[in-house]
């Protein structure tokens, strides 16, 4: 289970850092903030040594960034001890309200109108305890006479479609198989999907081609240069694949993809790779849903041999 902690790092700091050890030890993964010394202040801003930039609106934006990495089981915890928010977790909250993701708070909001369903306030022990007893985070309460402003707030999140595209990447380099042998495909281990196995991939940008993402995707993840053949699929996300998030539409079209070179270079969203012929990596690897369905099709309808 993952967890991001918002608060004031120039009034309660010391109260952060006991929160994210407290987690920490308990088995939630804080993703942010990156505890380390504070070596600066910007206006009230405070930095933190680990920060990758000087400049507080470029440390919000990527401190933001990490609500795309929560996943379905992630939460937003506030660590408010007087009540108040201040001006940035003021912001953090609006964007987590947006994007449906579930916050909760360390006490009461004394200075914001935001709506906080029952069941939201929550010291850290008490937190630590009800997810190690229920191994999830505690659900909303929302009582009969706020069930409308539930549903307003319901309609604030942003909607859309979120289109992945994924590679079958075949090896048509320079390996040498037997007559009619499979040739055969790259497989990575990530941590997106539990460390299961899956398939080079990843989303479309803004106003992006889908060929040029997925040849985009391919030398992000591996540094190999691909050549985009058919389409084996476009299907919308399975419901049983570990990372389904209820309100998010996601939609993954591979394509078949041929690379001449096998020498991979991984970039951090991968911890390992393989090459292996396409029956066999289904027969004994751990691959994640919504890839294992589009390897089986591939082999169904694409199968590439020598």
């Amino acid at each position: 289970m993952k967890c991001i902690l918002h608060g004031s790092f120039r009034k309660n700091f010391d109260l952060i850092k006991d929160v994210y050890n407290l987690f920490s030890q308990s088995g939630i993964e804080v993703i942010a903030p990156e505890i380390s010394e504070i070596v600066g202040e910007t206006d009230g801003f405070i930095h933190l040594k680990k920060d990758s930039s000087s400049d507080p609106r470029v440390t919000e934006l990527l401190y933001l960034k990490n609500l795309s990495e929560l996943g379905k089981d992630g939460f937003s915890y506030y660590v408010n001890p007087e009540g108040k928010l201040g001006i940035s977790s003021s912001y953090e909250l609006a964007i987590d309200q947006l994007t449906n993701t579930r916050y909760l708070f360390m006490n009461q909001l004394k200075d914001h109108p935001a709506y906080v369903p029952k069941n939201s306030i929550w010291l850290p022990t008490e937190l630590v305890q009800y997810i190690s007893e229920n191994g999830t985070y505690p659900p909303p309460i929302i009582p009969r006479k706020e069930e409308f402003i539930f549903e307003m707030v319901k309609e604030l999140i942003i909607p859309g479609s979120i289109i992945a595209v994924g590679a079958i990447m075949v090896d048509d380099g320079r390996k040498k198989y037997r007559r009619n042998q499979e040739k055969e495909v790259l497989l990575v281990k990530t941590h997106k999907w539990d460390d299961k196995f899956s398939i080079v991939g990843g989303k479309v940008q803004r106003n992006e081609r889908l060929a040029d993402a997925l040849k985009r995707e391919v030398k992000e993840e591996t540094g190999l240069n691909s050549g985009i053949e058919e389409s084996i699929c476009t299907f919308d996300e399975l419901r049983n694949s570990n990372y389904y998030i209820s309100g998010t539409h996601r939609v993954f079209t591979d394509n078949v993809v041929l690379v001449r070179s096998r020498k991979v270079i991984l970039n951090d969203e991968a911890e390992d790779y393989i090459w292996m012929p396409p029956s066999v990596a289904l027969r004994n690897l751990d691959i994640e849903p919504n890839a294992k369905k589009t390897l089986e099709l591939y082999v169904q309808n694409h199968l590439r041999v020598a």
